[in-house]
């Protein structure tokens, strides 16, 4: 067997590591505890390999029952097809197909990954009990299949899934509640399908409202009174804030797997398009979406199958991985996965649509705002990118290099009092954030160029989430998906760029991860997710952004697999 060579390289960081040289490409050594741990997942993975390809043939696909392909279509569907693909072609994670990578494997080779994990990232689900052994055992044999095609969906068949529970007409006028529900936070119950809404100045409970499975994010409206959630079965709901208690009021399903969901924002030039339409991006099929912004009726399908902007290799399977709204004009910016194309979606006649299509870089994922909220700032995580684009001029502005493999969610902003306004990342694939400088008028010596460069404690990366405030001297990192550190959050300085404080997950919920970090209206707290099983309640852990002291637990029975957490206007007015 022919093991492929990666193809990027790790960047070095601080000078007084030790560096060792390999096939003339330079590698940070692995801490003692992760390399062991690597060396034996190999080890595993080549005695698998050993038992299963005697004969030097590579075999036919093991059987499965029927029973066991509805099983393992489930699995690949909830846990694998994000970094994947649907079709298995790859995108973040290497593509799964049988010529090339899974029967050579084999069952055991492919039971060694899916329990262990690696350590650039790819989650250990058996170890941490998320997958068992017969699970893991299906999921293997799968692999070595053929992709099965998956479903396509129109409009009519959207609009059969679609249901209004409260009409706009019968809506409150004016919220039915005294609470402060621009402080609410949307917390997501990712693997029991819910979301529930807690008011952030009295930390209770206010409703638990049934959604799409496995939210990914909500978007607040423009206006802050609707959360719109998207499940990764394509569901979106709309809950109205003002309703007492705050609920569901209208739901559809758009897509088989979704990942973003976002609305209109802008208001101007004698037009008003605030919570008037929203827009879902579409994993499969490849596309977005356009719906009506109160009612959710779906209205317009565009499809996202397109050229690749380098080779132009047509790819069916081109995904929209991010989308967020502009402030400045009726515009929301399409990060097309595969192709590396960030479409420019004028929305303010969905009948005669004007797309733009600038050519960015392979492989989008997601990004956010500048601090001027003109230009947008998206990873290009596959090769260790962040893509610049100018909404005003509609182009882009500069290809960034920056870590390996850059994650910043929505990134933080930072205006500071050297560098003026910067953008910052964590990372996948390496353990530094780094910030690029972000104001061409006032700063043009920093613009566009990495200004900060960080290396967080421990080897590895796994971060998902940064996060800061414009009234916090902080930056808050985690790590999830660290083997060695997702127990852990790092907070930093936010103008030095110095480790503050470590801090780890409570005693009483060990086993689990933080995940996720948020500050309530005032900036003075951050509220982290404390991600453990399906079958271990956890909590959502609030911090007081002064001291770095926990100052407050929200838990209960109903806080199961607690991940992301938005707070209502930090949300509305993109705060971060």
């Amino acid at each position: 067997m022919k093991l492929e060579e990666s193809k990027e390289k790790t960047k070095t960081v601080k000078e007084n590591k030790e560096v060792c040289d390999m096939d003339g490409k330079k590698i940070v050594k692995l801490k003692k505890s992760l390399f062991i741990s690597f060396l034996f997942i190999v080890f595993l993975f080549f005695k698998g390999y050993a038992q299963e390809n005697k004969g030097g043939e590579t075999k036919q696909p093991p059987p499965l029952t029927p029973e066991e392909m509805e099983i393992a279509k489930k699995i690949f569907f909830d846990r694998c097809a994000g970094c994947h693909g649907v079709t298995r072609r790859g995108a973040t994670g290497p593509a799964l197909l049988p010529e090339n990578r899974t029967r050579l494997l084999g069952t055991e080779g492919l039971k060694v990954f899916i329990t262990y994990g690696t350590p650039r990232g790819m989650p250990d689900w058996g170890r941490q009990g998320i997958l068992s052994e017969k699970e893991i055992d299906i999921l293997a044999r799968f692999l070595q299949h053929e992709p099965p095609p998956p479903p396509e969906l129109s409009l009519a068949e959207m609009k059969e899934t679609w249901k209004v529970y409260v009409p706009p007409e019968k809506r409150p006028k004016e919220p039915q509640h005294k609470r402060n529900w621009q402080n609410f936070f949307g917390i997501v119950l990712r693997d029991v399908g819910k979301v529930a809404i807690v008011d952030g100045d009295t930390k209770e409970l206010v409703n638990i409202v049934n959604t799409g499975f496995a939210v990914h994010i909500l978007r607040a409206s423009a206006t802050g009174r609707y959360f719109y959630s998207i499940g990764r079965d394509g569901r979106v709901t709309l809950i109205d804030l003002w309703a007492n208690p705050p609920d569901k009021v209208a739901e559809v399903k758009v897509c088989n797997d979704a990942r973003s969901v976002d609305v209109s924002k802008y208001e101007g030039k004698g037009v008003n398009f605030k919570d008037k339409l929203s827009i879902v991006g579409c994993y499969w099929p490849p596309s977005f979406v356009i719906l009506d912004g109160q009612t959710l009726e779906p209205l317009k399908i565009v499809s996202t199958s397109s050229y690749t902007y380098d080779t132009n290799e047509f790819l069916r399977e081109a995904r929209v991985a991010s989308i967020v709204a502009s402030h400045h004009d009726p515009l929301w910016v399409v990060n097309v996965k595969e192709t590396g194309q960030i479409w420019l979606v004028d929305y303010s006649d969905i009948k005669n649509l004007k797309i733009t299509m600038i050519e960015a870089e392979r492989f989008l994922h997601d990004g956010g705002w500048d601090l001027s909220k003109r230009f947008f700032i998206v990873a290009a995580n596959m090769r260790n990118k962040l893509a610049v684009v100018d909404t005003l001029t509609k182009k882009l502005v500069s290809l960034v290099e920056v870590g390996n493999k850059p994650h910043p969610g929505r990134g933080a902003n930072i205006d500071h009092p050297k560098f003026g306004p910067i953008f910052c990342t964590g990372h996948l694939g390496d353990n530094t954030v780094q910030c690029i400088g972000t104001d061409p008028k006032k700063k043009p010596e920093y613009a566009w160029k990495v200004v900060v460069k960080v290396e967080l404690p421990g080897e590895g990366g796994g971060n998902l989430f940064i996060k800061t405030h414009p009234n916090s001297p902080h930056l808050w990192v985690d790590r999830p998906l660290n083997p060695e550190l997702s127990n852990k959050i790092f907070v930093l300085d936010k103008f030095k760029f110095e480790v503050k404080k470590e801090i780890e997950v409570p005693k009483e919920y060990a086993g689990a991860r933080f995940v996720h970090l948020e500050y309530n209206k005032n900036g003075d707290e951050v509220w982290v997710s404390v991600w453990g099983r399906k079958d271990q309640p956890t909590a959502i852990l609030v911090f007081d952004d002064k001291t770095l002291q926990l100052k407050h637990e929200i838990k209960g029975d109903w806080v199961i697999t607690p991940t992301g957490h938005f707070n209502v206007y930090n949300t509305m007015k993109d705060i971060y």
